[in-house]
């Protein structure tokens, strides 16, 4: 669907994107994310044929973005970070309007709007745009760019701002909409429904590609999990000191960097005569990626 090389954008001496190259697949989620000024924003209006890249190629549903981008308009529904509506109009006036410049018959439009407000939980009760609160005016946004029925959705921090109901409904609604077949590439700071939403992740820093892949591939790449052991032992007893254990709740518990390290752990535990009461896994987050690369892209491995 999408296949991006090489990618540079500079504005003057400043290098927005420096060489980013990746491939989207048709009717996945994929996520862009990255520190404040690492690129995202410059990514997806590149990606929506908003600015035109100083060099590279892209290429979105066999369509040169380069060359053409305007043919891809009516493949195209984008959402900016801020809801810009036309404030004096209602809402149906607002929808009809985009329908109309996508030459979408009135009873088209009509259907459409019914069906996405609907899905969007919107009753807006014919108000004007201004007069409504910020998370109406995000599921107004968003409706109107899917107004045209688009095969690929550019999005840039859907839920920002959001209360948690309506960043979580909207969340649901992007992983309806990629089960109907809609690609959606999705840049949020809320990673973790980056991580719930998304099945490529590309991380950006100063322009850079970091890192990409899968979840499961940017976690083997940036440490195994690890697990944490809570058990139980005996009244009065206390842990081995070579344990590490605390005090957990009416337990304790231990962390264990592999899985060997987890069955010595156990063994010992059940050698005092404990009881291993549950064991976690835990994975390397999003957040924590980035914080390992820094602000400079580069994956440090120490504090």
């Amino acid at each position: 669907m999408i296949e991006a090389r090489d990618l540079v954008k500079r504005y003057g001496d400043f290098v927005a994107l420096d060489g980013v190259s990746f491939d989207c697949l048709t009717a996945e989620c994929f996520g862009v994310i990255g520190h404040n000024g690492a690129g995202k924003t410059t990514l997806l209006k590149c990606l929506a044929g908003l600015v035109q890249p100083t060099s590279g190629s892209l290429v979105v549903d066999g369509i040169d973005v380069l060359a053409d981008p305007v043919a891809l308009k009516e493949r195209l529904g984008y959402l900016s970070e801020e809801s810009r509506l036309y404030e004096t109009m209602t809402v149906p006036d607002y929808l009809g309007f985009f329908g109309e410049l996508y030459g979408l018959s009135r009873e088209t439009v009509v259907e459409r709007q019914e069906r996405l407000l609907g899905a969007l939980g919107l009753d807006h009760g014919n108000k004007r745009c201004a007069e409504l609160s910020k998370g109406m005016k995000r599921k107004v946004a968003i409706a109107r760019s899917l107004i045209h029925d688009p095969s690929l959705l550019v999005y840039d921090e859907p839920t920002s701002g959001l209360d948690p109901m309506t960043s979580r409904y909207i969340a649901d609604y992007l992983a309806e909409l990629r089960g109907r077949g809609k690609t959606i590439v999705l840049s949020a700071h809320n990673l973790y429904q980056v991580e719930a939403l998304c099945d490529h992740v590309l991380i950006l820093s100063k322009g850079r590609c970091a890192a990409f892949g899968s979840m499961d591939e940017l976690r083997s790449r940036f440490g195994p999990p690890t697990y944490r052991v809570h058990f139980s032992l005996p009244a009065g007893r206390s842990p081995d000191p070579s344990l590490a254990a605390v005090v957990d709740g009416a337990g304790f518990s231990v962390e264990a960097a592999s899985i060997e390290e987890m069955n010595t752990l156990t063994a010992a535990v059940a050698a005092e005569g404990g009881r291993v009461e549950r064991v976690e896994s835990h994975s390397p987050s999003l957040e924590e990626m980035l914080v390992a690369l820094g602000g400079n892209g580069a994956l440090r491995t120490g504090p």
